[in-house]
């Protein structure tokens, strides 16, 4: 499509979603704003730390970059308000341009450098919100781009999907999504419309930075290089725009390189690859099973 309007990104009361809704507002778009959090200071970080955004406030900031947020109140993890969510979408606006799945389960335990079963069971509720709530919002948002004959829906990854990183069910979960891109991007393939999954690297996000406080020796040096989510925003709405955007649909894409098609920088900056350093996107099949 030549000029992507309307755009839902889920989790995005802070962190990667709410720079991602961000970067997509400083471009003029509309942007559906959905996360949990009403009030700010209710959410905590690593250790109890209390974490800052809301909702209501990513949207205030989605308009003063220049585009228009729209907040939702709306659990991921709860499949009538999902699908109430893209209802309303739908009924307000007509069309959905952009979804990007964002929304995760953060669980307090996940950069401990422990083996899983020494973690809590819960850490594994990252394979509801974050994979199956990224099918059940995919599932909605296909319904509505199929029909309009244009779109593109959006995975947040990263390098976990292949290599050793937080665990298995971190692992699992960006695998998962990676999988989502692919397979996806077969059925909507008739309909122009596009799927991808973008592995985004070490971010500055409120948590990321009380990480570098908590585990300095991971964290401290990679938050030097780090990318602002805003990046992944513009690399989003990037693709969505480029009338040959097929020729990279259903791929794992990594932000930092696929930036350069389309000459984006961070900042001024290149960020890097992290490709030698934590391995390659995974080459898929082209077989088809049905």
């Amino acid at each position: 499509m030549s000029n992507p309007k309307i755009a839902l990104v889920t989790g995005a009361s802070r962190g990667a979603g709410k720079g991602i809704a961000l970067g997509l507002a400083e471009k003029g778009m509309t942007v559906y704003v959905t996360g949990r959090t009403k009030t700010v200071g209710t959410d905590k970080g690593w250790h109890g730390t209390v974490l800052p955004g809301s909702v209501a406030e990513t949207a205030q900031l989605c308009t003063e970059a220049g585009g228009k947020g729209i907040p939702v109140i709306c659990d991921s993890g709860d499949d009538t308000a999902v699908a109430n969510l893209f209802e309303q979408i739908k009924s307000e606006q007509g069309r959905l341009d952009i979804l990007f799945n964002n929304a995760t389960f953060i669980h307090h335990q996940l950069i401990e450098p422990k083996p899983f079963w020494e973690k809590e069971l819960a850490a594994q509720r990252i394979l509801d919100v974050g994979l199956r709530s990224a099918y059940v919002a995919s599932w909605h948002a296909a319904k509505i781009m199929t029909e309009q004959k244009s779109g593109l829906i959006v995975f947040g990854s990263s390098f976990g999907g292949t290599c050793y990183m937080h665990g298995p069910a971190y692992g699992a979960q960006k695998a998962g999504v990676d999988k989502f891109a692919h397979d996806m991007s077969i059925d909507l393939e008739p309909f122009n419309v596009q799927a991808v999954s973008i592995w985004m690297g070490p971010l500055k996000t409120e948590r990321a930075l009380q990480a570098a406080e908590v585990h300095p020796e991971q964290y401290k040096e990679l938050m030097a290089v780090a990318e602002s989510p805003q990046f992944t925003g513009h690399i989003v709405h990037a693709i969505a725009s480029d009338p040959k955007a097929q020729e990279i649909s259903g791929k794992v894409l990594i932000g930092a390189e696929i930036a350069s098609r389309y000459g984006l920088k961070d900042e001024g900056k290149e960020p890097p690859s992290y490709r030698e350093m934590l391995g390659s996107p995974p080459e898929f099949s082209q077989a088809k099973v049905y």
